[in-house]
């Protein structure tokens, strides 16, 4: 057990250290992401009136932003130089085919589930259990489309499950740790869940869910640090963009991580550190 945790620590102490050094040359990427959100919420207006269309066209501009902040935090991670304005120019385009490919084949079965539950008088709870299930099996989707060659959506979801199933204990555990003030809350549990659900229906892919996250996790700690409510929102706004992009790059370290070596592997590291 002892040598479990001190592997787990360990995996934890690089992926935080590579974090910062990502985090250094990829500042850009929050100066980005406050564009890329003015860019979705001028979009939203505009859709708003077209109906079907406007949805389509609200998709598209969700799929290309997502696509680019992906972009971005894969060179910040794989770079070893400061990023640039160009590079965010550059990071239009790139996987917006793959978020598309991922959104539509959840699109059907998530539609056909809402079609059918309608008149069942479970239907509410069926549709919510399996968003959440979906957000706790597809989660590293995001990483699996910038980390691993990948052939179709199908072949994301197979590869974000099969990582889900094999390190799911390392994966969740900070994001676990993070939301700890939310879950001591007044309803802070069902809070928690009604994040995971919405978060599921776009498998980790939906440009204003990577903002939520982290702007629900700061709020629940300034709450539980007795920070006044007048000055808590200020700090939101403030540090919601660093804290995105740094829980971001803390997923991409930690996916590569975990992705480059088994249990039994990290064990034997930490244990030839030690005796070091």
């Amino acid at each position: 057990m002892a040598e479990i945790v001190t592997a787990t620590v360990n995996l934890y102490r690089q992926a935080l250290r590579k974090t910062w050094q990502s985090l250094v040359r990829g500042w850009i990427i929050m100066v980005a992401l406050i564009g890329f959100m003015l860019i979705l919420a001028v979009t939203t207006q505009l859709a708003g009136p077209l109906g079907i269309a406007g949805g389509f066209l609200l998709g598209a501009v969700n799929a290309l932003l997502v696509g680019a902040v992906l972009s971005l935090i894969e060179q910040s991670i794989s770079y070893g130089r400061t990023l640039t304005l160009r590079d965010v120019f550059d990071s239009f385009g790139r996987y917006f085919w793959d978020v598309i490919g991922v959104g539509f084949v959840l699109w059907l079965p998530l539609l056909a589930l809402e079609m059918g539950t309608q008149t069942n008088p479970y239907g509410p709870f069926l549709s919510y259990a399996v968003l959440v299930l979906l957000f706790l099996l597809l989660n590293p989707a995001p990483e699996v489309i910038y980390q691993v060659h990948h052939d179709s959506p199908l072949d994301v979801m197979k590869t974000s499950y099969e990582f889900v199933l094999e390190n799911w204990m390392e994966w969740f555990l900070p994001i676990a740790v993070l939301l700890i003030p939310i879950v001591l809350s007044p309803a802070g549990v069902r809070e928690v869940f009604s994040l995971s659900s919405r978060a599921g229906r776009g498998a980790g892919l939906d440009f204003f869910q990577l903002l939520v996250l982290p702007f629900t996790i700061l709020g629940g700690w300034l709450g539980y640090l007795g920070i006044p409510s007048a000055m808590s929102w200020y700090l939101l706004l403030l540090l919601t963009p660093p804290m995105a992009v740094a829980m971001l790059l803390f997923r991409g370290h930690l996916f590569a991580l975990l992705s480059g070596s088994s249990r039994r592997q990290r064990r034997f590291a930490s244990q030839h550190y030690r005796g070091e």
